[in-house]
């Protein structure tokens, strides 16, 4: 921001309580269940010590709220971030609240399927029958339950022990005060399996896999009952608890016991067929395939809703999920594949917690990243907590002549422990696997780390804290990827007098058509994970005749999709390091929110290449970052308007000194054909690497040096071992389909820039061809 326009931001909002709201409320609801409020209590758990978070995003003069939980007092203030990414001390104030008592507000993890409407009728038979895959077993599960939550009675469950066997109540207490019915063979993990429990007025049966495992004596009768129905959970103690970690499929409830013979052939069917007539009290198929809601097909309105959203699009019993790479596969045509929801017990998207701030952003403002700053003590030592947010200028003001968009998808992707243990130095080291969790073992998971109970990360929420956004983390000993990455070319951008604008990810998810208008679009830092309505603003805003700037690597990698409400981000990780699939699972890759195929946008059909020239070699820690070496000495860039003063071997983007900083790290960009070159192995059937697009220039090329470690991969992600120095490729590209392309192929491009006058006037150099000058002076 401006140093006059600063002072201004300063003048209009003071440091008193104009414009910004504590909020005192104390009412703790669950916003994942807006829709209806009046389901079961939920388990919950509250963490420790201080987390919070807001939008990621908020015009100019709107108002923005801070959701906090903490069992300690605390104090937030409004930050500006300053010209420094490594001193909090040149961030600049623009309002402090009042010390806030302890606000301690509860999560809720776990989904399961809540049905209104129960079974309230006596009976004098009765068959529960679903197929289940666990993916671990703790403590015992419900599968299909109908409990007084209140009196901790069960009317009839059948539910998964921590053993692997399966148990069946039926009007008991819950635990049972003596021997319910249990089957002897058990369950295998990550194996789909037919489960039956018959009652028929005088005995007790499990079938599994068609076949009788047990039987026991039981009541001759069933009196009309008032539990709650749920699948996958159960209710204990007055709220739902007990959740399953796996994968159910076709849940039906019969009002008789189903026959030896049926029995069998229903496990035939594979779970592909729902069974049919005046007998089938609920049957949920779960065709819905993305949302909120089960239909109870039965015709009897047992319909069902999910909480904590659950996984969709992942095939059911009879599906072959080892669908082939390079097959043309389509799940809408696949008569087999059936239809499966996944739970987890740490399933958490939102996390539904009160305003307790309200900040009025001043009309004003310059776009920009700014920050909610947290003053606490814990264990007697003073510590930070950072709530990131961009601010955007409004449509009424006229645009800078720059757009730089920033990473928020890559920083949520990272997001592997949404509520770290306090960690007292604010610079905190940080791994693709998150920090230290908090006590109680909080939800912690992203695409980079799995469930709890070991099922693949598909998705994950936005309503939620997440430590990526913080500027000032580390990632190494000086390096960082997500949010400080971004922060040097905009200081360099700020301290050269350029003006810019900010939006996010989901910004320019929401409105593709946000590009349009301005001169030139920077895409910064560690640019990786894109939507396809993302990549068809920026294909549409190049057509235009736009102009790209590119610092950043690893960019337009994977694909992602949000749900309706852009509350929740979607990711189905395959065929690279860290996947949340592994191969044979690669038939769960289809997206739920928009039916489409996940994982790298180049096999998907929108290869980052196509836009940008350059798509992804591979990545290495800071030993092995390296400057880039000059090939276009003549080449305009290079020497107008400013001469850059670089010959031909020559090196540039690093240090003046030659250390760190240094471009290529830690994860770089190279055209198609290079990848090609260093391809080590006969192409996959049915695939093959698209040459280059027609215009591209390589100015410099990155000195990496592959022997010293690190992991390269060939188009198809193989590993390769390159033998001479291969970094991310400098280019320019003129595009045959319109605009032009400045891409400098690495993440710590940004963080060299900040340093290196050499690099700096290239940039210039470029800006001034992209039709932008600066407009302060410097």
């Amino acid at each position: 921001m401006p140093k006059g326009t600063r002072r201004q931001f300063l003048k209009q909002t003071g440091l008193g309580l104009a414009g910004a709201t504590l909020l005192q409320s104390r009412t703790f609801g669950l916003s994942l269940l807006k829709k209806d409020h009046s389901i079961p209590p939920h388990q919950n758990m509250v963490v420790p010590a201080v987390h919070g978070y807001a939008a990621q995003s908020v015009f100019a003069g709107e108002k923005i709220q801070f959701r906090i939980s903490s069992t300690v007092p605390h104090r937030l203030s409004i930050y500006c971030l300053g010209e420094n990414a490594d001193n909090i001390s040149a961030d600049e104030i623009l309002h402090r609240f009042p010390e806030a008592a302890p606000t301690p507000q509860a999560i809720h993890p776990g989904s399961y399927v809540f049905a209104r409407k129960n079974i309230n009728q006596p009976l004098t038979g009765l068959t529960l029958e679903c197929w289940v895959r666990p993916a671990k077993l703790k403590s015992r599960v419900g599968l299909i339950t109908q409990c007084n939550d209140e009196s901790d009675h069960v009317d009839f469950g059948l539910f998964a022990e921590a053993n692997r066997t399966v148990s069946f109540l039926l009007n008991e207490t819950n635990p049972p005060k003596s021997t319910s019915t249990k089957s002897n063979p058990k369950l295998t993990t990550n194996r789909w399996q037919h489960l039956v429990a018959t009652w028929d007025g005088k005995r007790k049966k499990i079938w599994l896999d068609g076949k009788p495992t047990s039987s026991s004596a039981a009541s001759k009768q069933f009196p009309a009952a008032k539990g709650t129905l749920r699948l996958a959970a159960v209710g204990v103690g007055g709220t739902t608890t007990d959740f399953f970690d796996g994968d159910l499929a076709m849940p039906m409830i019969y009002n008789r016991a189903l026959s030896a013979e049926e029995i069998a052939e229903r496990f035939q069917q594979h779970g592909l067929v729902a069974s049919k007539g005046k007998d089938v009290l609920a049957s949920w198929n779960f065709s819905e395939e993305k949302g909120d809601r089960v239909a109870d097909i039965s015709g009897n309105g047992r319909h069902g809703q999910i909480i904590n959203h659950a996984t969709w699009m992942i095939g059911g019993p009879s599906f072959d999920h080892e669908v082939l790479r390079f097959a043309d596969y389509d799940p809408k045509k696949d008569s087999r594949r059936g239809h499966g929801l996944r739970f987890a017990s740490d399933d958490l998207y939102d996390c539904g917690w009160s305003a307790t701030h309200e900040y009025k952003i001043p009309a004003s403002a310059k776009s920009g990243m700014y920050l909610g700053r947290i003053e606490y003590e814990w264990e007697g030592k003073p510590h930070l907590y950072h709530i990131t947010f961009i601010v955007k200028k409004p449509a009424r003001r006229r645009k800078a002549p720059i757009l730089v968009l920033t990473s928020t998808n890559t920083w949520r992707a990272y997001n592997g422990a949404p509520f770290p243990k306090p960690i007292p130095n604010l610079l905190r080291y940080s791994s693709t696997q998150g920090t230290a969790n908090s006590p109680g073992d909080p939800p912690a998971y992203c695409f980079y780390r799995r469930h709890a109970s070991g099922q693949g990360t598909y998705q994950l929420g936005l309503n939620m804290p997440f430590m990526g956004g913080d500027p000032y983390l580390l990632y190494g000993k000086e390096y960082s990827h997500l949010a400080r990455a971004e922060r040097f070319a905009q200081i360099w951008l700020e301290r050269s007098g350029y003006d810019f604008d900010v939006i996010t990810d989901l910004d320019l998810h929401r409105d593709p058509k946000f590009l349009l208008g301005y001169k030139t679009v920077l895409i910064n830092g560690h640019s990786e994970y894109w939507s396809l309505p993302a990549y068809f603003g920026l294909e549409n805003y190049l057509k235009r005749d736009g102009k790209l700037i590119v610092l950043s690597g690893n960019s337009l990698f994977w694909r992602v999709s949000f749900d309706d409400e852009g509350s929740v981000i979607e990711c189905r990780k395959v065929d690279a390091p860290g996947e949340q699939m592994k191969p044979h699972e690669r038939g769960e890759s289809w997206h739920s929110h928009d039916g489409q195929p996940g994982g790298l946008l180049r096999e998907c059909g929108y290869p980052g290449w196509k836009l940008i020239g350059l798509d992804t070699i591979g990545w290495f820690g800071e030993s092995m970052f390296a400057p880039y070496a000059v090939e276009q000495e003549k080449h305009f860039l290079f020497n107008h308007p400013e001469k850059v003063d670089l010959s031909n071997g020559a090196n540039f983007g690093q240090s003046p000194d030659g250390g760190m900083p240094r471009a290529n790290g830690h994860e770089i960009d190279v055209r198609p054909s290079t990848l090609a070159a260093l391809q080590e192995q006969a192409n996959p059937t049915g695939a093959s690497v698209p040459p280059d697009p027609k215009g591209i220039v390589r100015l410099a090329n990155g000195q990496t040096d592959w022997t010293k470690g690190g992991s390269a991969f060939d188009y198809f992600f193989r590993p390769i071992k390159p033998r001479a120095p291969q970094g991310g490729e400098m280019i320019y590209w003129e595009r045959a389909d319109g605009g032009k392309v400045f891409n400098a192929g690495a993440i710590a491009s940004g963080w060299a820039l900040n340093v290196d006058p050499q690099f700096q006037t290239l940039t210039r150099n470029v800006l001034f061809h992209f039709g932008v000058s600066a407009t302060r002076k410097s």
